[in-house]
């Protein structure tokens, strides 16, 4: 699915459920970048990456008002809806594990990858077999490290996009996703 002007982008922000607090920090500027913009957020609900994402993507809301229309979703890998992070506006339950990383990269227009371990890669090359912008935080460590300006492999002829702040990631994606500056 791709986004177009009447469309409202879902970007994933993927990354650990731990992280460190320069990652930590990157997730909550990506997430208020995403507010600003009125995009939804989608991530897989839990702490880390994902929580100061949705951290920084409600602050951002509430400091813009009615402005911004977004809301930012969360698909849990178990049954347990209440076990989103207290920043997720709508928490969806999936119980189908791991394989919720692949509904993640299905369901957004775009990935922002920030820091990351296994999960993250899951993400990251589901993605990247779907066709989906993927921008990596390259100064947060991890795999969005290892592959920010890289390409996986051949099945596509564009790279991994490698972005040093939020607004970076976001502009890159305006322009992938075609909605504008």
């Amino acid at each position: 699915m791709s986004a177009s002007t009447t469309s409202v982008p879902a970007i994933a922000v993927v990354g650990g459920a731990d992280c460190d607090r320069e990652a930590a920090a990157a997730a909550r500027e990506v997430g208020a970048a995403i507010a600003r913009r009125g995009w939804h957020l989608l991530c897989g609900g839990g702490g880390g990456v994902m929580e100061a994402a949705c951290r920084g993507f409600r602050e951002a809301r509430e400091e813009a008002g009615t402005a911004c229309t977004g809301v930012a979703i969360a698909l849990l890998p178990g049954e347990d809806a209440g076990a989103a992070n207290p920043y997720v506006d709508v928490a969806l339950a999936t119980g189908i594990g791991l394989a919720r990383n692949a509904l993640i990269a299905r369901a957004a227009s775009a990935l922002v990858a920030v820091d990351g371990c296994a999960g993250t890669l899951s993400e990251i090359a589901y993605g990247w077999q779907m066709g989906k912008p993927i921008v990596a935080m390259a100064r947060t460590g991890g795999w969005a490290a290892e592959v920010a300006g890289k390409r996986i492999d051949a099945r596509r002829t564009d790279a991994v996009i490698s972005a040093s702040n939020a607004d970076e990631a976001i502009a890159h994606l305006a322009a992938r996703l075609e909605v504008g500056e």
